[in-house]
């Protein structure tokens, strides 16, 4: 009986050894299920804007948000949304990608589809025009509906062409976030002669809100250099708060430089640049 006393004391090492552990994991499983149920389930929403064109977006619903988001894809912006989890394109944008994880910050999240009469795409002149002006604030009027709270604009590459025209229009905008901004126009581009410095050729000085400017160390997109960051900052002259954060590291480029899975769209470095941009526009949404 007494060789039994040994084996039955490490068994009991071992199992409070293993106590803090299970503690842990059962404490994550509970704030996973506590989190899911502060989440809504994805849904389409389609809203007719002003000019009478349909603008679609994925929306997703947080219980007691702390402010809610617009996020303005990449490239042409023509996600071509059927559903809250089906689109033809637009589905490895950082942006887009990375919405989940902006609700889980308690962001009531709009991912902004094409309107209806730009299917083929969002050109940069259409970005900056009036007409995405208004559809943009109609978008942010729908949202002040479902939740009392600010209102900030989120652009990454030719999405902050729209993200900085919403802003300049400042109908219920309460923030501005540039991800990865045109800073440059290609020389052969049509923007070469009315936008040469890209966004930052664009009537800035009417932005009032507070304002982060986000690039990586590593973009080798040219023409969303992080070193024309100053040149954004500059032209930002009436923004309340104007900050700029660098992201740095990330994974190993699987695209061309300008595309989303390099530097330019934080590959590997997503929760990074999702904390930095959830820590600026909640500080600034008190």
């Amino acid at each position: 009986m007494d060789s039994l006393v040994p084996d039955l004391g490490l068994r009991l090492t071992i199992n409070m050894a293993r106590i803090p552990r299970l503690a842990f994991a059962l404490a994550m499983l509970l704030a996973d299920i506590s989190r899911a149920e502060q989440i809504g389930t994805p849904t389409l929403v389609s809203i007719q804007t002003p000019r009478g064109a349909a603008q679609d977006f994925i929306l997703i619903k947080v219980h007691n948000p702390v402010a809610s988001i617009i996020l303005f894809a990449g490239g042409y912006g023509a996600l071509g949304l059927k559903s809250a989890s089906s689109m033809k394109w637009g589905t490895e944008g950082f942006l887009v990608r990375s919405r989940d994880k902006f609700a889980d910050r308690n962001f009531m999240v709009a991912v902004i589809d094409a309107p209806s009469d730009q299917q083929s795409g969002m050109n940069p002149t259409f970005r900056m025009s009036g007409a995405h002006a208004s559809d943009i604030g109609a978008v942010a009027a729908y949202l002040k509906k479902q939740a009392d709270v600010p209102v900030w604009l989120v652009g990454t590459s030719t999405g902050t062409f729209s993200a900085a025209r919403g802003a300049i229009a400042g109908k219920g905008i309460d923030g501005l976030v540039l991800t990865s901004t045109i800073t440059r126009a290609m020389p052969e581009g049509t923007l070469a002669k009315s936008h040469p410095d890209g966004v930052a050729s664009m009537a800035l000085e009417k932005i009032t809100v507070p304002t982060l400017i986000v690039s990586h160390r590593k973009d080798a997109c040219k023409i969303t250099p992080a070193a024309d960051a100053p040149k954004l900052s500059e032209r930002l002259t009436k923004a309340s708060k104007v900050e700029f954060a660098l992201i740095d590291g990330g994974d190993p480029p699987l695209s061309d430089p300008c595309r989303a899975k390099a530097p330019h769209g934080y590959f590997g470095v997503e929760a990074e640049a999702v904390n930095t941009i959830a820590k600026f526009i909640t500080e600034n949404s008190k």
